[in-house]
C-alpha cells in the first residue's frame, strides 16, 4: 500500500496549506481527500505534487506493505 503520511509533514515543512496547494498544483479537494484517504493516485497528481513541493517522490509518498 502507498501512503501519503509523509506529503503532510513536507507540507508543513515548507508552509503549504492544501489550498495553496490546490491553487498551486490544480488539483482539486476530492483529491486532497483522497490523498488523506491514502487512495490511489495517479501520476500526474504526484508529479504536480513533486512540482510544487520541489521535492522527489519518496518525499511524499512511502510502500508499506499490506498486513
Amino acid at each position: 500500500m502507498i501512503i501519503f503520511d509523509k506529503l503532510w509533514y513536507m507540507m508543513k515543512e515548507k508552509g503549504v496549506s492544501t489550498y495553496q496547494l490546490r491553487e498551486k498544483c490544480g488539483i482539486d479537494s476530492k483529491t486532497v481527500r483522497r490523498l488523506k484517504a491514502n487512495d490511489n493516485m495517479e501520476t500526474k497528481t504526484l508529479n504536480k505534487l513533486c512540482s510544487a513541493l520541489d521535492c522527489r517522490l519518496e518525499d511524499i509518498a512511502e510502500y508499506v506493505p499490506d498486513e
